[in-house]
């Protein structure tokens, strides 16, 4: 008797259509239950880390997140993928080759025609992180850019386990710094009214959780505390900024206790980090 393959992805019923070069393709969807996902800790940059499970192996959920087109490589959000239009359509098509190119820097040998393997999921945040460029301030382009380099940076990592000594570790630090300026930039484009969020639905960022605004006010706290300038001169600055930018979790809503216990765990850690390294600088 044969032994039952172990499916962790179905291709969806719903046909996609490429608005950049007008391919049709179904995308491929993580198989949920049956023990297949098994959540492990949470991350300080709020990420699930999940157990490999006896009967399924490892499973990265990540890597079936973007939405690519596996002609063009045209890449975005799910609900954003048939919605470009316009000049943004344009600009995706003169951009085909340098798309490309780029992506295969990354990675030489990328097919997103197969299932996916953590390579085609890393390089297809990197897509979606580029692919938002095309789109117009009403999709709030650079918070879901900044939410892209995040999830490529973590499959980067997990790709240096796998493969250590092949510089995965060090793309992953290129895009964690990536992540870093797009938040804060997200943050400074809001407030300015250059560039909504509101078009920003579920933000994250991993999976499994939505931490709403407020997570993405944490991780440019976070991440600027970690990735940020390290000239002393401009670090100070930059942190006495993250410190008022994480210092406004704890002043929005009625309550603490209505806010998720990690965000605010991690939110009171790295703020004592920045105040005490703040301090000392002062001394």
């Amino acid at each position: 008797m044969e032994e039952k393959e172990l499916k962790v992805s179905f291709l969806s019923k719903r046909e996609y259509e490429c608005p950049v070069c007008g391919a049709k393709f179904r995308k491929e969807e993580l198989l949920s239950g049956g023990g297949r996902l098994i959540a492990g800790p949470m991350t300080e940059e709020l990420h699930r880390i999940y157990e490999p499970s006896v009967k399924y192996g490892e499973i990265f959920p990540l890597i079936y997140q973007a939405t690519v087109c596996p002609e063009c490589w045209f890449a975005a959000m799910d609900q954003d993928f048939e919605e470009l239009s316009g000049e943004g359509v344009q600009a995706a098509q003169k951009d085909r080759e340098g798309r490309l190119k780029d992506a295969m820097r990354l990675c030489r040998s990328l097919d997103f025609s197969s299932p996916r393997g953590l390579v085609e999921g890393a390089v297809s945040q990197y897509l979606v992180m580029r692919c938002y460029q095309y789109y117009d301030k009403n999709f709030s382009p650079t918070v879901k850019q900044g939410l892209a380099a995040l999830r490529a940076a973590w499959l980067f990592d997990d790709l240096d386990k796998k493969a250590p000594k092949q510089n995965y570790d060090w793309l992953a630090l290129l895009f964690r710094r990536k992540a870093q300026f797009l938040y804060n930039e997200a943050i400074r484009l809001e407030q300015s009214g250059k560039e909504t969020l509101s078009a920003m639905k579920v933000f994250g960022p991993d999976t499994d959780k939505n931490y709403a605004y407020e997570g993405v006010l944490y991780l440019c706290a976070y991440l600027c505390y970690k990735f940020g300038p390290s000239d002393p001169g401009q670090r100070k600055y930059s942190l006495e900024d993250a410190r008022r930018t994480i210092a406004k979790i704890f002043g929005m809503g009625k309550s603490s206790r209505d806010k998720p216990g990690p965000l605010l765990d991690h939110a009171r850690q790295i703020y004592d980090a920045i105040n005490k390294e703040l301090n000392e600088s002062d001394e």
